[in-house]
């Protein structure tokens, strides 16, 4: 997998492009994509014990060096991300109005962002929340946000479709955990089976399934299994001492063929104030034909 090394600073980033990746206004012909993929750590600042209100407007900037950017734990500081967002054609939360009441819970924390032109590429996104989480004042607290995955569809003016899951599944370590990941990951399953078949796919996030545990990694290998899908990017560099928990997947579909794909981690750190994340962004670029 090849790396793509990026400065994040302020003004210098959005002059930033893609070696063998075509102009954003190439126009109707344009089968070049680029994917960004970030847990943002946007806890309030008394949970995340940083500044995020510094590292928010600097991951702002960072999305607009991709096509598309899928963002995780975006919770407390989505106006200070919106602030760098000036060329976005979509800007699309994960949510639901049957949240239940709780007046210290928190959304589902996806984003996702696109910057494809339009009419060029018609896109729409739904969010469908999961029906099981494991802790409230334990097991890393998961039940306080409403955990879920955006169900995102793309479509060229050329008829070229591609569906994308952008998905953070419950954290921790113990057995209820990884039963909630269980019934998590069979959720978006039983969804994609229903809604994708023949289509091309992309599954990414946080999926909070460690690859060294044998217990996290049979889940995986499970779910990527029975939806036929193919590794592009997991973790982020060794030397960088990241633990593995995010992933990009993807497969073809009947009319829609992904080539020339390659992947890595984007290098999302300032001077100033460090990583922008306690995790690794991932990036994928691919074409469609």
């Amino acid at each position: 997998m090849k790396k793509l090394i990026l400065l994040v600073t302020l003004f210098h980033f959005p002059s930033i492009t893609f070696a063998g990746i075509s102009s954003m206004d190439s126009g109707p012909a344009k089968t070049d994509i680029s994917i960004l993929v970030y847990n943002t750590h946007g806890l309030p600042a008394v949970f995340s014990r940083d500044s995020p209100k510094k590292r928010f407007p600097k991951i702002g900037v960072l999305t607009q060096g991709f096509d598309l950017s899928l963002l995780q734990e975006d919770f407390a500081y989505h106006d200070f991300l919106l602030q760098h967002l000036k060329n976005s054609t979509d800007i699309v939360r994960g949510a639901t109005k049957d949240l239940p009441k709780c007046l210290v819970c928190s959304g589902s924390g996806l984003t996702f962002i696109s910057k494809l032109k339009k009419p060029n590429w018609k896109t729409s996104a739904s969010f469908t929340p999961f029906d099981k989480c494991s802790g409230w004042l334990n097991r890393s607290n998961d039940c306080f946000a409403q955990k879920g995955f955006q169900l995102i569809f793309l479509e060229s003016k050329g008829g070229h479709r591609i569906y994308i899951v952008n998905t953070h599944l419950d954290a921790g370590d113990n057995k209820a955990d990884r039963e909630a990941r269980a019934s998590q990951l069979d959720k978006i399953a039983l969804t994609l089976e229903a809604q994708t078949v023949g289509e091309a796919l992309f599954v990414s996030g946080d999926l909070n399934l460690d690859w060294e545990n044998p217990e996290d990694n049979l889940l995986l290998h499970k779910f990527v299994n029975r939806l036929n899908l193919v590794l592009v990017q997991k973790g982020g560099n060794a030397s960088n001492g990241w633990k593995t928990l995010d992933y990009i997947y993807y497969r073809n579909g009947t009319d829609t063929y992904i080539t020339d794909i390659s992947s890595g981690e984007v290098d999302a750190s300032t001077k100033e104030i460090g990583s922008l994340s306690d995790h690794p962004a991932l990036f994928v670029n691919f074409r469609i034909q």
